[in-house]
């Protein structure tokens, strides 16, 4: 409490009289694109394994629940202590296998608790889909991530891993007739209907889909840069350089990569 009670003054001070023009200019909105930025910085630091970037980077997401709870204060809505109590007690309230006399067998049946709770509390009860309390704003495969993993708690969901699969298949058959009728709208319709299937079967063998987009990125950025590694030792141009030795360079690189 020492370390919340210190961070808790010098945001005080900083947007207290004379203390920081920006500081006290923020609002919810102007400082929302922080809190985004901020979560990939500690998403990144969380896949480079050091634990010092993640100490770090935690307190940066950490700075911006403080900084919101501070402008709601001022603005007399609520107080960072109010926030820490209702989480505290949504907490408590959502494992009643904890705290309660409730019993589950494994994780799965501690999300569908979960979510039967949250549908139950008085803040979701207003929802007219079980779908609404999902941001609009979240990332298209997150939130195709999390679209499926909600209707899937309340049984809309595929049997096997397998079928997802064959459905993968017959949606690249879909966007290959897409493409042989030169509709872009189709094409675009059916190209996302496959990466959302993709997502499905990402989900199904329980690999988080955007960790595997990620890692494929990464792999993806080190093979190309060995490409250019040898473009610029032979003074060319990547544009210059034949496609056949930039298989040749790729090739490589995979078998290191």
């Amino acid at each position: 409490m020492e370390a919340l009670n210190r961070l808790m003054d010098i945001m005080d001070t900083l947007r207290g009289p004379g203390g920081c023009p920006w500081d006290m200019e923020q609002t919810h909105k102007s400082i929302m694109k922080c809190l985004i930025e901020e979560t990939y910085e500690l998403a990144d630091a969380i896949e480079s394994g050091d634990a010092e970037v993640l100490r770090e980077e935690l307190g940066d997401v950490f700075l911006q629940v403080v900084f919101h709870s501070a402008i709601a204060k001022d603005n007399g809505l609520f107080t960072l202590d109010e926030v820490i109590h209702e989480l505290c007690d949504k907490l408590i309230y959502r494992h009643p296998h904890v705290f309660g006399d409730a019993s589950v067998r494994d994780s799965d049946e501690v999300i569908k608790n979960w979510e039967r709770l949250k549908r139950k509390e008085n803040t979701k009860s207003a929802r007219e889909s079980i779908l609404s309390g999902i941001p609009n704003d979240l990332p298209a495969l997150l939130k195709a991530l999390k679209i499926q993993s909600v209707v899937s708690r309340v049984g809309f969901d595929w049997e096997q891993p397998r079928d997802v699969l064959d459905k993968i298949k017959e949606e690249v058959r879909e966007v290959e007739e897409a493409i042989s009728s030169s509709d872009k709208d189709q094409m675009e319709a059916e190209i996302g209907d496959l990466i959302f299937s993709v997502v499905n079967l990402a989900r199904r063998l329980k690999v988080d889909p955007e960790a595997a987009l990620r890692r494929t990125n990464k792999k993806f950025s080190s093979r190309f840069y060995e490409i250019e590694k040898v473009a610029k030792t032979k003074g060319l141009r990547l544009s210059e350089m034949p496609m056949e030795e930039k298989d040749r360079i790729w090739e490589e690189a995979k078998k290191r990569v």
